[in-house]
């Protein structure tokens, strides 16, 4: 090798040693005695391109905002390597670059410690926010809580406590101890309600259970009895209206229990009523007929008559007796159809014939005929005397008069 500069930043002598230039003169580098000088050049210049990548990677993390203590420990240890590097390159603008980023280095402090404590804000805020749920929850009447809800809400709050915990910013220790204490103390007053809730349901549930078992007892006592039992077992319904709920599956279970029982009676009164209804068949056709032979009343216009003829009617009717339970309503909707008509009838003719009205009637009728008649010689009076404006007054009076007598049919 001979010595040249080959290269701004440094140069190879005749030994084969590698120099590199700043500004305050050369320093040895290292040797490359087996090379051409171009390539003892190349050597050390791609141990400066290793130390400019890590200046630039520094240069994009601190844009990025990493964090302040990780940048200035990183530029410490490139200040270190670039001050003493055994490489070929411009040393000294990698120094003035790691000088500016120690000057960033601080901002980036400032501006990280300010986010840090808006941060940290923040979270004392949404974890308080958790806290003063859970406490909401806690103050709630015990007796009015929907217990299945509140339970899901508390789990949600604490699931969010510890995934705030686990992924937010470290909260300062004594603000972190207060809210947790705070929301301990609310789980637990919940916790303390539910159990005390569930307890006393459980105490009302079992009570329920035992009025609503002697219930069944009595009413299975009641199948020898069959139909004759049906009266007692409604008034057992009855009481089992009032007993309360014992939890929906027993509830179920202990209602299927009653109803079983009940079904006994009930299915032997089917049984009589279908003899019964058998034996009323002839009963309905006889209604029947006798309906038939009543409908006609309900184009009667003498109530006088109608009258007569439906109380005639209605002898045979009872008479007649029971008709089968699914035909009851009908028979008695026709018969109560021209009963309904009668009465109509009888009523227009009170309307007619009420003395005190007809009274009433003929008294204001007397009236009308002498306002008229007094109101016919004024009329004659003022038209005689030419008095226009009486005459017209007086024509007025007569005619609305002379209506109401119309009206009154006098």
């Amino acid at each position: 090798m001979t010595d040249s500069d080959q290269q701004p930043w440094g140069r190879v002598d005749e030994t084969g040693t590698v120099f590199v230039r700043t500004s305050d003169g050369e320093r040895a580098v290292g040797q490359y005695p087996d090379g051409s000088a171009e390539e003892a050049l190349a050597y050390f210049e791609r141990k400066y391109a290793d130390l400019a990548g890590q200046v630039g990677l520094l240069e994009q993390r601190v844009r990025r905002g990493a964090p302040a203590a990780d940048v200035a420990k990183a530029v410490a240890t490139l200040r270190s390597s670039v001050s003493t590097a055994n490489a070929v390159g411009d040393l000294e603008s990698l120094a003035t670059r790691l000088e500016a980023l120690s000057g960033t280095t601080k901002e980036l402090t400032e501006q990280q410690q300010a986010e840090s404590k808006a941060a940290v804000a923040e979270a004392i805020a949404e974890r308080t926010a958790i806290v003063e749920a859970a406490e909401a929850l806690a103050a709630g009447d015990p007796a009015k809580t929907q217990w299945k809800q509140a339970t899901a809400e508390l789990d949600e709050l604490f699931a969010r406590w510890q995934h705030h915990q686990q992924d937010g910013p470290r909260l300062p220790k004594n603000e972190a101890n207060e809210l947790w204490k705070r929301f301990r103390a609310a789980r637990s007053t919940i916790e303390t309600h539910r159990k005390a809730f569930f307890a006393e349901l459980d105490a009302a549930h079992r009570d329920v259970r035992s009025r609503k078992q002697a219930l069944i007892e009595r009413a299975e006592a009641l199948a020898p009895r069959g139909a004759d039992a049906v009266g007692d077992y409604r008034h057992l319904l009855d009481e089992w209206k009032l007993a309360g709920r014992a939890g929906k599956k027993l509830d179920d279970a202990l209602w299927a229990k009653f109803k079983a029982a009940g079904d006994v009676l009930f299915s032997a009164k089917a049984e009589i009523d279908a003899q019964e209804d058998e034996s009323y068949r002839a009963n309905l056709d006889e209604k029947l007929a006798l309906l038939t032979e009543a409908e006609p009343l309900l184009t009667a216009k003498d109530p006088k008559q109608a009258r007569a003829e439906l109380n005639k009617i209605q002898r045979k009717w009872d008479e007649i007796g029971k008709v089968p339970r699914d035909q009851v309503r009908v028979v008695e909707d026709r018969l109560r159809k021209i009963e309904n008509h009668v009465k109509s009838l009888e009523e227009e003719r009170w309307q007619r014939e009420d003395p005190e009205k007809k009274a009433r009637s003929e008294g204001m009728l007397g009236q009308l005929h002498d306002a008229i008649d007094k109101l016919e010689a004024e009329l004659a009076a003022a038209e005689a005397s030419g008095d226009a404006k009486a005459a017209a007054s007086a024509r007025e009076a007569l005619d609305a008069r002379r209506a109401w007598l119309k009206a009154l049919g006098g």
